[in-house]
């Protein structure tokens, strides 16, 4: 077979040299060190966490040493490709704080390595698949689809691997007198990539997140360009990452299977391959076992799900880096008021076998992180949730910006601040008792204290109240009010002897909290009073008289 004549054949318009794409794609000049990564996803439309978890992974690696985070959008399979998802896919990482140096964007694409959309390099692949021809490393083929499934019948009823190789591979050496009957019937064909490999044989290889491995050695004349002439995603990643001059490769570790190939690709070029990290699933507790995440079970998979119940984007940011990193927490427990991206991001301290989703956690995270911000930013984010999600909510919280930023400053700052919130969606079951359209009573008082009482001690608050008094002196009223009763004003005393009261200042204040809040639980009572004016609060007070 004359390699030569048969890659002008195949590939008659392709001039362009590989010299000529190495100068126009030359090696970055970056600090010893940096790491040159990317997000390369598909535009299916279904952006999930698990994308978001790549994308901070490669982003800590990049952006902590130095290097380039680019987007490059791998659609090279239209049929699973959705009008829009790129623009989703770009919104959505932009959204939760990935940002790159370079890449694809709504607007086109922003860097020197481009085209970012593999739809756009066909020409660029075809200089690569022409040489691979060239040096007899690839060649035609022009099985049908019916063909393909005979094969594949064959070594089902044989109990052969499933595949196109060895005696399968029908094309393989094929004479060159037969490929050009076939080309000039037109018939189409797809080129494939001639393997060396044994599934016989063993490749050792080091993971950055898998350790030390032993694969299977490829064995498959895999598909490198379709019938359309564009290639498929593993012979466009490795030319992509070959001369957008990729260092490190961030993925998923459904691919390792796949490895082998790459790398038998990577030498076949002659190319020195990125290091790989492969990062294990996502999962959670199922009953007692874990599985996989689920885009059909579990709706947390979509960050559509976290946007709609109102996480913060810090939040859930730090959520991730609580499970890839578990040294995180200890960090920003030391760290308290420090940006997260300050921590020092570790791929040595990722989990090989993936991590653990656990939704009580995230809420944690996202309370601690709505605890440490000032009032305004929690208007401001709260609100923006509430204008697309709650209309009603939001008219009421912008009716009067001042007033409910003063809600939300109760028990913020120093160093216990409140976690009421974990999610923009709690905020009208946090905020409702200070707006006169929400407010009801939710909680019943226990049967244990007599109704008498419980009058007498409201009518009693009502009798000395001025909103004027700082909280020393209305605290001391309720205490007096305790006092009358027969309820301990001090709570020591009260520990030493309960059986010689009838309950202590606690209850007194749980009476006037339920009749003012209509919660057994609430914010600083002082601090609602002063919110709600002296109106509303005696009102309150004296609705709650009348319906005991």
């Amino acid at each position: 077979m004359d390699n030569n004549y048969l890659a002008e054949l195949l590939f008659p318009n392709v001039k362009t040299t590989e010299e000529e794409l190495e100068k126009r794609f030359p090696q970055r000049d970056l600090v010893e060190g940096a790491v040159v990564t990317r997000m390369a996803p598909s535009p299916t439309g279904f952006v999930h966490l698990g994308n978001l978890v790549q994308g901070i992974t490669s982003e800590r690696l990049a952006h902590q040493s130095g290097g380039v985070l680019f987007l490059r959008v791998e659609d090279t399979d239209k049929k699973r490709e959705v009008e829009g998802a790129v623009e989703v896919l770009i919104e959505t990482l932009k959204h939760y704080n990935i940002h790159f140096d370079e890449g694809a964007t709504i607007d086109g694409d922003s860097g020197f390595y481009g085209p970012y959309r593999q739809s756009m390099r066909a020409d660029i692949y075809h200089v690569y698949a022409k040489r691979l021809v060239r040096e007899g490393k690839a060649y035609p083929c022009f099985c049908t689809e019916e063909e393909l499934e005979n094969i594949h019948a064959e070594q089902e009823k044989l109990k052969e691997n499933f595949g196109y190789f060895g005696k399968w591979a029908v094309w393989r050496d094929r004479p060159i007198e037969d490929i050009e009957k076939e080309l000039a019937q037109g018939k189409p064909w797809v080129l494939r990539f001639r393997s060396e490999g044994s599934i016989e044989h063993k490749i050792k290889f080091t993971d950055y997140i898998k350790g030390n491995l032993e694969l299977t050695e490829n064995d498959i004349d895999h598909v490198l360009l379709k019938s359309d002439g564009i290639p498929t995603y593993h012979f466009a990643h490795v030319v992509d990452d070959h001369l957008m001059r990729t260092t490190h490769v961030v993925r998923g570790d459904e691919w390792l299977s796949t490895l082998p190939f790459h790398l038998q690709l990577f030498a076949a070029l002659g190319w020195k391959p990125p290091k790989y990290l492969h990062i294990g699933p996502l999962m959670k507790m199922d009953g007692t076992s874990k599985r996989k995440l689920s885009k059909r079970k579990d709706p947390e998979l979509a960050l559509t799900f976290y946007k709609q119940e109102g996480y913060p984007t810090k939040a859930v940011y730090e959520y991730i880096l609580t499970i890839l990193n578990s040294n995180f927490e200890d960090w920003r427990r030391a760290n308290p008021t420090l940006p997260a991206d300050e921590f020092k991001f570790s791929y040595k301290k990722m989990n090989p076998a993936g991590s653990l989703f656990d939704s009580a956690k995230l809420n944690d995270v996202s309370k601690n992180v709505i605890s440490r911000m000032s009032a305004d930013e929690v208007y401001n984010l709260s609100t923006e949730w509430a204008k697309e999600y709650d209309p009603d909510l939001y008219e009421k919280m912008t009716s009067d910006p001042d007033y409910t930023k003063k809600i939300f400053a109760i028990g913020r700052g120093g160093k216990n601040p409140r976690k009421d919130i974990a999610v923009w969606s709690e905020v009208k079951d946090y905020i409702d008792l200070f707006f006169d359209g929400y407010f009801r009573i939710q909680d019943e008082y226990p049967d244990k204290f007599p109704k008498e009482d419980i009058k007498k001690a409201l009518s009693e608050f009502i009798e000395t109240f001025d909103i004027k008094d700082d909280s020393g002196v209305w605290f001391d009223k309720i205490k007096d009010i305790a006092d009358m009763l027969g309820y301990a004003s001090d709570m020591r005393a009260y520990k030493l002897s309960p059986d010689s009261y009838k309950g202590n200042v606690a209850d007194i204040s749980m009476f006037i909290r339920i009749a003012i809040s209509g919660k057994a639980n609430s914010p600083d009572m002082y601090s609602v009073m002063q919110i709600l004016g002296y109106d509303r609060v005696v009102l309150r007070i004296r609705n709650m008289i009348k319906s005991l």
